[in-house]
């Protein structure tokens, strides 16, 4: 029994910061970060993926020393794990991704048996996630979380990528809590205003709804009513990737404990908070930490 399980890709990213002219390469995709962030919270995690031949034996043994439970990691020998290229503006606002190869998807004989988790987060990356498999996890867990990137990036054969719609709208019929960014909301939705696109999903029936907006913080909308959740300001800014992850994965550790759902955020904020400070998944915080930029954010209060 696991409180989170984070299903989706792992990545070997290249990432390209503005002060430097080659790139970090690192660990990546949103199953790692939510499950690293996850654990930093104490959570029991697991991640299901799939990779190739390439994947370092190294990633594998840092998932496992932090305590990711890998038994639903499936190494395919000639294939070659997700790759991406993340190039940031100047002031590290703005990216633009490449694909350089992508990972087999995840099939249904790729999901652990038996699999029980209190919360199962399904974050592809590359369309390696289908309705099929969602409908099979949602069977597995108490809580069903949706972060839609990976099923609203369209590559061309360059690997270029371009936002387009949600090819199966049913998958928002299957979740409970919902996260993306402002342009995949709205690219999900069709609707370019926000609070209509956030109603939008919620007419699925999903009850709970964040948006992370970056730098004005994240909108977190519970059943319908909405809060401005303010940015918990880092120590510095140093590689912006995974924010967005680190906020779900610090959400729901603590959403599993059924904690308040306006100190869920505030934690999921002070999570991002601290894995912007360094490159990569390599910096969370620790448990005492994060707790106490939460209770600050958590004091000067969440405007409804």
């Amino acid at each position: 029994m696991f409180d989170i399980v984070s299903v989706g890709h792992f990545s070997i990213d290249s990432i390209f910061l503005p002060d430097r002219k080659t790139p970090f390469v690192v660990l990546g995709g949103s199953a790692a970060y939510v499950s690293l962030a996850a654990r930093r919270l104490e959570s029991r995690v697991a991640a299901i993926s799939k990779v190739g031949g390439d994947f370092p034996e190294a990633y594998q043994w840092w998932l496992d020393q932090e305590g990711v439970n890998l038994s639903g990691l499936k190494k395919v020998e000639t294939a070659s794990t997700t790759r991406f290229e993340l190039k940031y503006s100047t002031d590290l606002s703005e990216r633009t991704l490449h694909l350089k190869s992508k990972a087999p998807s995840i099939d249904a004989d790729d999901l652990p048996n038996p699999l029980k988790a209190f919360a199962i987060h399904v974050a592809p990356i590359a369309g390696e996630v289908t309705y099929e498999i969602v409908e099979k996890l949602k069977s597995h867990a108490d809580v069903l979380s949706l972060d839609p990137q990976g099923l609203v990036r369209r590559f061309d054969e360059g690997g270029n990528i371009s936002m387009g719609s949600l090819l199966d709208s049913r998958i928002l019929d299957l979740i409970n809590v919902y996260k993306s960014s402002q342009s995949e909301i709205q690219a999900v939705t069709g609707q370019t205003d926000l609070v209509s696109a956030v109603e939008s999903v919620h007419s699925h029936g999903v009850k709970i709804v964040i948006v992370t907006l970056g730098s004005k913080g994240a909108l977190l909308s519970v059943e319908g009513t909405r809060y401005d959740v303010p940015v918990c300001v880092p120590a510095k800014l140093v590689d912006p990737t995974g924010a967005g992850d680190a906020f779900i994965g610090g959400f729901l550790a603590e959403y599993v404990n059924g904690e308040n759902i306006l100190r869920c955020a505030c934690v999921g904020a002070a999570t991002a908070s601290f894995v912007v400070e360094r490159i990569g998944p390599t910096f969370f915080g620790d448990k005492t930490q994060v707790y106490q930029r939460a209770h600050e954010l958590y004091e000067k209060g969440i405007k409804q």
